[in-house]
């Protein structure tokens, strides 16, 4: 089982995701885009020392920008982890977008691990499987843990990421979706942006889940 706190963080109202597995303290820290008072009591809250990953759904530098400082603050222990495909943007500040947002570089260190498909990361007595779900970035990826999603930019309520920024394809996004559509049963849907929401709402009410969504495969 795990505990799940989450904080709005950043100009782009990031959801930062502090997660915890209940069974040994052990928490992994989801997509920090700003380090924030806020990030930091919740981290605090987990203690430091179970601090173990931070999990990155993409490269954009509004989901990264938290991750130099948690590594500081943890003393540079904790490993971060993002999908291959968008490993080159943690230090490409044109290509993470922050120098066309805000005219100013944010990077960070490279990754400790190049995640692909079907990959898991261990936290605890927890398991997080990784589902590629290029789209939004060619690297974009989903993490499932138990009946949680935790879908970055590719997945939000009733909606999904954008695909007019380097590497984003519709195309990809739409198979991406419909991957997340065919996983059996239901889960929690914890996205990047706006509110939580359960993958079966989102296949009866999501126009991208939709058959009739008009988009080609291809």
């Amino acid at each position: 089982m795990i505990r799940i706190t989450s904080v709005t963080v950043g100009e782009l109202a990031v959801n930062c995701y502090i997660v915890t597995d209940e069974a040994t303290g052990k928490t992994a820290v989801i997509d920090p885009g700003k380090f924030t008072v806020g990030l930091d009591a919740a981290v605090k809250a987990a203690g430091y020392d179970n601090l173990e990953y931070i999990l990155l759904t993409h490269g954009h530098f509004d989901h990264i920008a938290g991750v130099e400082q948690l590594q500081k603050k943890s003393g540079g222990k904790v490993k971060t982890a993002i999908g291959k495909l968008d490993a080159p943007l943690l230090s490409d500040a044109r290509a993470n977008l922050s120098v066309m947002f805000f005219g100013t570089p944010i990077t960070c260190a490279p990754a400790d691990i190049l995640l692909e498909d079907g990959d898991e990361i261990t936290l605890g007595e927890s398991t997080f499987k990784v589902i590629n779900t290029p789209g939004h970035t060619a690297g974009s990826v989903c993490f499932v843990c138990g009946s949680d999603i935790f879908s970055g930019d590719t997945l939000f309520r009733r909606s999904a990421g954008r695909t007019d920024f380097p590497t984003g394809s519709i195309n990809a996004l739409m198979r991406s979706l419909s991957r997340l559509a065919a996983l059996p049963g239901s889960y929690a849907v914890h996205p990047g942006h706006d509110s939580e929401t359960t993958l079966d709402e989102e296949r009866k009410a999501n126009p991208y889940l939709s058959a009739d969504h008009g988009y080609n495969f291809i």
